[in-house]
């Protein structure tokens, strides 16, 4: 329990990543899997930053001097998440476009009408 408590943040993201997935899974609803994916996008981001972060580490931002490496958080895992969430966004983006489209094809956005319209 103890080391449930000290992850919380670690654990935070799993339980929204499992919310995410869940909701991908049991909703027919297009709008709803995207916000699905959103969730479990977030998660991700979330559980990246957590483990990217170093206590007692500061920002690599020169203000007074150079210190050494050792002083500094990495810079990476940031970086790699403001490019996640470009992409993620950039996805939802697609994903909703193609949404509108079927909507204004088949006339629903719920999966399992769109398929029995087209007779799958």
């Amino acid at each position: 329990m103890q080391i449930l408590l000290n992850n919380y943040m670690i654990v935070g993201a799993i339980f929204l990543f499992g919310i995410g997935f869940m909701i991908l899974l049991l909703h027919n609803n297009l709008i709803k899997k995207i916000i699905g994916m959103n969730i479990m996008d977030t998660s991700i981001f979330l559980l990246f930053v957590n483990l990217g972060y170093i206590k007692g580490k500061e920002a690599p931002i020169i203000i007074d001097g150079v210190m050494h490496a050792s002083g500094y958080v990495n810079p990476i895992p940031t970086g790699l998440m403001l490019t996640g969430i470009v992409v993620a966004v950039s996805v939802t983006a697609f994903m909703l476009a193609l949404t509108i489209k079927l909507y204004e094809k088949y006339g629903t956005i719920e999966l399992d009408e769109i398929q029995n319209l087209r007779g799958d």
